[in-house]
């Protein structure tokens, strides 16, 4: 009796429920396939992020190779950028603490001036100029000096009476602080050449003096200087070069004697040479 109960309870219960799944499952079954659709559209889709994914890998892997690569170039480059640098389009060489010195001179020079050179020779010529004005401006401020930069050279004029007896071509000792100085510029620059030019009057050399004659008292005049330089004040020798220009290139016309005692004078042009320049920036 009780087995029998039991079998019609289990009866009655799948009979309910299997009324219930039966509109269930064609709900659940429409999910389900909705599900199955979306699982697929989504897995396709998954599988091409991840194709693309790979490929963005590989592209990346790409990439950082050509970077490691250009680095590696780059500190071959840099290395060798250190040792040397195409300065000139005449293939000047320089180091890379050279080509360091050269800007830091160039920043300290005149832009005004920096303006009007036309090549990088032309620029450092400035430089080198502008920094030997300065060192003797200092010390030169005197009516009869005149200092002053024309064509990337260093013009000092010099009256005569600084440095000569007049007639003569014997250095006087009024000279010796004056051409300390000058030494003492022209020894701290490697770089530089000196030009001495002695210059007269138009007056006629008076007979039976031991000078013959104005070209021969202009070219006494800037030897003396000369030997001056290099004997008492240890300038290299190869630095000096010496000429006698007589009365032909007068600042103003003879006609008196004051004008006549400008035009006695000694020019010195002091001249920047880029090579040795170069050269003195190189030494470490």
């Amino acid at each position: 009796m009780k087995y029998r109960f039991i079998t019609a309870s289990i009866a009655i219960t799948l009979l309910t429920t299997s009324c219930v799944s039966k509109k269930k499952f064609t709900e659940l079954q429409g999910n389900y396939d909705d599900t199955r659709v979306q699982l697929t559209k989504t897995q396709v889709e998954k599988e091409a992020i991840e194709a693309k994914y790979a490929a963005i890998e590989n592209r990346v892997d790409e990439y950082n190779s050509k970077i490691n690569a250009l680095k590696d170039i780059n500190g071959t480059l840099v290395a060798e950028n250190d040792t040397k640098y195409d300065l000139t389009q005449g293939g000047v060489i320089m180091s890379k603490a050279t080509k360091e010195k050269m800007n830091a001179a160039l920043a300290n020079a005149n832009p005004a001036e920096l303006a009007n050179a036309r090549t990088l020779e032309d620029s450092m010529n400035i430089v080198v100029s502008q920094n030997l004005k300065r060192n003797l401006d200092e010390s030169m401020a005197n009516d009869d000096i005149d200092i002053n930069i024309e064509e990337s050279v260093v013009m000092i004029t010099i009256s005569d009476k600084l440095l000569f007896n007049s007639g003569s071509y014997r250095v006087s000792s009024k000279a010796k602080d004056l051409l300390q100085r000058l030494a003492d510029v022209v020894n701290s620059e490697p770089s530089i050449e000196v030009l001495v030019e002695g210059h007269t009057d138009n007056r006629t050399v008076k007979q039976g003096a031991y000078i013959k004659d104005n070209w021969e008292l202009s070219v006494e005049r800037s030897t003396a200087i000369v030997r001056e330089l290099q004997d008492k004040y240890n300038v290299d020798p190869a630095k000096l070069i010496a000429a006698g220009r007589s009365s032909y290139h007068p600042i103003v016309e003879n006609v008196d004697s004051d004008s006549r005692a400008i035009n006695r004078r000694t020019r010195i042009v002091i001249l920047p040479n880029l090579d040795k320049f170069l050269s003195m920036l190189s030494v470490n």
